[in-house]
């Protein structure tokens, strides 16, 4: 009882007393960089074009798995 306590306790104050992370993928700090250098260019689409290429990896990872174990999953369900 004692030690979940504590654990508690210790947690909430590393929780509350937690520094801000100040971080950016490198795609998106340096769209950010050359954006304040040429005033002309859009800022935001550089960081969406950055967004979307991070997000699309894991999905694309996502799908390969399914698509192979479902494969595998219909194959084996026909040989039965």
């Amino acid at each position: 009882m004692k030690n979940s306590v504590r654990n508690f306790i210790l947690s909430s104050a590393l929780f509350l007393l937690s520094v801000a992370a100040y971080a950016q993928c490198a795609m998106c700090k340096a769209t950010a960089e050359s954006a304040t250098e040429n005033v002309d260019k859009g800022i935001g689409e550089g960081l969406n074009a950055g967004i979307v290429y991070l997000m699309l990896v894991p999905y694309v990872l996502l799908a390969t798995i399914a698509l192979v174990f479902f494969r595998k999953k219909i194959v084996t369900l026909f040989r039965s």
